[in-house]
């Protein structure tokens, strides 16, 4: 099992979510539950495509982090 940082972002109708480690693969939903499930059949489904088409799946490397600041 692999695990792919996933950003969510929120938006002016609910959320949208990508993954730096897939370009290309993103999903919407109106909760950030329904994001995460959407995002997590996204990239289910991106992976699946990579695949049938002989291309290699990247590897996870992306990670977060959160930098304080003075503003």
């Amino acid at each position: 099992m692999k695990k792919y940082l996933v950003v969510v972002e929120t938006t002016v109708t609910g959320y949208s979510a990508y993954s730096p480690d897939l370009p290309g693969c993103i999903a919407t939903g109106a909760t950030p539950t329904e994001v995460e499930r959407v995002m997590r059949e996204a990239i289910e489904f991106h992976i699946e495509g990579l695949r049938l088409e002989g291309m290699e799946v990247p590897e996870p490397h992306s990670y977060s982090a959160l930098c304080e600041v003075t503003a």
